[in-house]
């Protein structure tokens, strides 16, 4: 397939916000692809050449794409640089000037959907010394050969800036109505993605044999999409929504995903990066407690002392996540896995068997050690033993509990009543914090004008309909010191115009690329005619009263583990709830 083709599908879908109209679009794309050619497709339509469980990024900064474009058009560095500071956009300025270039290529032929996404895959693994300049160079010598639409996809696809507005579930719809002519498949193919974690694999196994994907089981080392759990404000609810039920410890660490083969072992985060070299003594637990030749197990991680039954601060375990003094970290402040759910052994995909029996299981891999254990659990079916242990639970300094339904299979990459969280409830705060992604910031003024920042606004998933929108405007809970930080992180990926996927009655000083998450805290939901969150027709949307950051930037957490907007409205029923009770006991 020509690259034109597919540069003439992403124009279009750069054009409109309509989910439906870019699902028909890209479907149009899919049906005459081979499924190699599907499989690059979807990966370039992400802004990858792998899934990112991988690890690889063509990530090249600006000024070298610069660079290039100046090579490949005759212009000089400066004039290209010029350009880019008045249209904040280097797509568009590879565009202007290849479609104005002052040389011609003696090279130049017709790009394949192959041709560039090889060059740009060599892109991704160059490294050592002379890399840099191999960068440049590749990228020159795909825009000789481009047209001034392609070029400026091609630019952006390095700099993780493609902006068409497309995501996983409309590729996955996309597949579908490719084969089916309707969202018929969607499901089965959803399911196939949250269980590995790479959706251009799913494409290519789907258009090589459609009926293969229903028996698409986990693999090891391709990292399953974490299942999610629901909210209610009480034990008396969880115990009438499901009955008998397991009630586990919630304990406030990093979730991980952990993958064993022999003596190969792989640490995912919840994100599905690969984070194995930060946690070696949860490497060497794997190989020492773990029976199984084979596992896929998941669990909490966190900073415990067994000798005294100590749970340290979640920030404690969060400084983990760096690339320096990991062995020092080991060894101060070693992390223990706490371990509730086995997803594969030896073969086996325990996925869609129910919870009782994954639990059985997991009894049977995990051995005894100092470094991996079983979640602490109990079943009842009493609310007020639900309650006692969630009281038990919160002593011990955890976040609270989580109830499993018995019969449920494992429900990767969803949120469904299979799994239901207590968490604790401060009078006058709401009940549960919500993660919310930073899409633009104010600048500071009074007090604030040195730190030139002043707040973010954020956003949630409507999952309906693929798009975020706003909930608050966050000005507290930051210190001077993240006040500085939080502007230098947030100007690395600010752009022009308010971001494709948004929307927003608001309008910040600054917009961003929505990429990171925060945690919030609030005093409670209230309906806001200026939010979009929920907003149907002239009824007013939801947001949160007096919202705070709680914490650092969650880099164990990305854009599609935002609160949404459904929990947003369940959690504004909730809270009427609890207000009702507290009403009646007073």
């Amino acid at each position: 397939m020509l690259f034109e083709k597919l540069a003439e599908a992403y124009e279009k879908m750069e054009a409109t916000a309509a989910r439906l109209e870019i699902t028909d679009i890209m479907s149009g794309i899919f049906k005459p692809a081979s499924p190699e050619e599907a499989k690059k497709i979807v990966y370039l339509t992400q802004g990858t050449v792998a899934p990112s469980h991988a690890g690889i990024e063509v990530g090249m900064g600006e000024k070298f794409v610069e660079r290039a474009i100046a090579l490949s058009t005759g212009y000089s560095y400066k004039q290209v640089e010029a350009e880019y500071k008045k249209s904040g956009d280097l797509g568009k300025v590879a565009e202007k000037f290849v479609s104005e270039r002052r040389q011609g290529s003696l090279s130049r032929e017709d790009l394949s959907v192959k041709k560039v996404f090889d060059v740009l895959s060599r892109i991704a693994i160059a490294g050592g010394a002379g890399s840099q300049d191999a960068k440049i160079k590749s990228l020159a010598e795909l825009l000789n050969s481009a047209s001034p639409s392609e070029a400026k996809f091609i630019v952006r696809f390095p700099l993780a800036k493609m902006r068409l507005g497309i995501g996983d579930a409309t590729i996955v719809d996309s597949l579908s109505f490719a084969r089916r002519g309707s969202k018929e498949d969607s499901a089965v193919l959803a399911r196939a993605y949250n269980m590995c974690n790479d959706l251009g694999l799913v494409a290519e196994n789907y258009l090589t044999d459609e009926k293969s994907i229903a028996k698409f089981k986990p693999r090891v080392f391709s990292p399953i999409r974490p299942s999610l759990a629901e909210r209610l404000p009480t034990g008396e609810e969880i115990i009438e929504k499901l009955g008998k039920c397991s009630v586990e410890a919630k304990y406030d660490g990093l979730r991980l995903q952990v993958h064993k083969s022999g003596e190969k072992v792989e640490i995912f985060s919840r994100k599905q990066e690969k984070m194995t070299h930060m946690f070696p003594e949860i490497v060497a637990g794997v190989r020492k407690q773990v029976k199984a030749k084979e596992a896929i197990l998941e669990g909490e991680a966190l900073a415990f002392n067994s000798a005294t039954g100590e749970f340290f601060p979640f920030q404690l375990t969060m400084q983990r996540k760096r690339k320096y003094g990991v062995k020092e970290m080991a060894e101060k402040y070693p992390l223990h896995l706490f371990v509730f759910e086995a997803l594969f052994a030896d073969g086996e995909d325990l996925t869609t068997i129910p919870y009782v029996k994954r639990r059985q299981r997991l009894g049977k891999i995990i051995a005894p050690g100092e470094r991996l254990s079983l979640a602490d659990s109990i079943v009842t079916d009493k609310p007020a033993e639900l309650e006692k242990y969630f009281e038990e639970s919160i002593e011990k300094g955890l976040e609270g509990v989580i109830a499993k339904d018995l019969n449920a299979p494992y429900v990767a990459g969803a949120r469904q009543f299979a799994w239901i969280k207590l968490k604790r409830s401060y009078r006058g705060e709401l009940s549960d914090t919500v993660d919310l992604v930073i899409v633009g910031y104010y600048l500071g003024r009074g007090m604030r004008t040195e730190f030139g920042f002043g707040g973010v606004l954020c956003a949630v998933r409507d999952q309906d309909e693929g798009r975020l929108k706003t909930v608050a405007k966050i000005g507290s809970g930051f210190s001077e010191e993240e006040m500085t930080e939080m502007k230098g992180l947030l100007d690395k990926i600010k752009v022009k115009e308010k971001p494709k996927r948004l929307d927003s009655m608001l309008t910040p000083d600054v917009w961003v690329e929505p990429k990171y998450i925060i945690t919030v805290a609030a005093d409670e939901i209230t309906r806001s005619p200026m939010h979009t969150c929920g907003k149907k027709g002239d009824a007013p949307g939801y947001a949160l009263r007096f919202p705070r950051m709680t914490g650092n930037v969650r880099s164990d957490k990305g854009v599609d583990d935002a609160t949404t907007v459904e929990e947003i409205i369940a959690m504004h029923g909730m809270q009427k709830k609890v207000e009702m009770v507290e009403g009646e006991g007073s």
